[in-house]
């Protein structure tokens, strides 16, 4: 099982990964944008999560993909749920690691001014992780995780420019602002690549109906 590979935009993802335990493949997609009806890629993402996620989902139990995909409540819940959830980021298009550092800063602390979180404590903790990209140079294939263990609120960021090195690593300690990660890759209407979203909905919809 953990040597199957699933492809995401010609970029192979192993279809599961092990953190504390065994997490499945459960969402992936692209962040994108379009330009003169071009489309860029920028990323593509692989969503990890502990399969027994499905016990805390019963309550959508018998929901399409399509109705998943536009119920931010069941979103929510994904992001709550007690269980370890991992993403794998591979880059498509290169871009300086101050570039992404700044538009994860942006949108986290939008997030969090408006819910009323963004505080002094946030605004250190996202400058620690804009000091961490600064010097980092997002090159094709480079590979970025986020790992989001079920038994603590702290996540810890990793970076390695190619498979061969050792993951530079950053823990981020703040409660709020890995919540508001979480929302900006997994929240539903408003996260960041809806093609994810989109795969993560249909895959969910498919573990609750068995």
């Amino acid at each position: 099982m953990g040597s199957e590979m699933v492809m995401v935009d010609d970029i192979s993802f192993p279809s599961q990964i092990t953190t504390s335990k065994p997490l499945s493949l459960l969402g992936h997609g692209i962040t994108d944008i379009e330009i003169h009806f071009l489309q860029i890629k920028f990323t593509a993402i692989g969503v990890y999560i502990d399969t027994e996620i499905v016990s805390h989902l019963q309550k959508w139990k018998g929901k399409s993909g399509t109705e998943l995909a536009e119920d931010d409540d069941f979103f929510d819940s994904v992001i709550s749920a007690p269980v370890d959830k991992y993403l794998r980021i591979v880059v498509i298009k290169e871009i300086k690691g101050s570039q992404y550092g700044v538009q994860l800063e942006s949108s986290v602390r939008d997030r969090l001014a408006a819910d009323d979180k963004y505080e002094e404590e946030e605004e250190e903790a996202l400058e620690k992780i804009v000091e961490f990209f600064q010097t980092k140079y997002f090159k094709k294939d480079s590979v970025l995780t986020f790992s989001f263990p079920a038994a603590s609120n702290v996540a810890e960021i990793g970076f390695s420019s190619d498979e061969k090195e050792e993951p530079k690593t950053m823990k981020v300690e703040n409660g709020n602002v890995v919540d508001m990660i979480k929302k900006w890759y997994l929240g539903g209407t408003s996260a960041y690549s809806p093609s994810t979203i989109s795969s993560l909905a249909n895959t969910l919809s498919l573990e609750l109906s068995k």
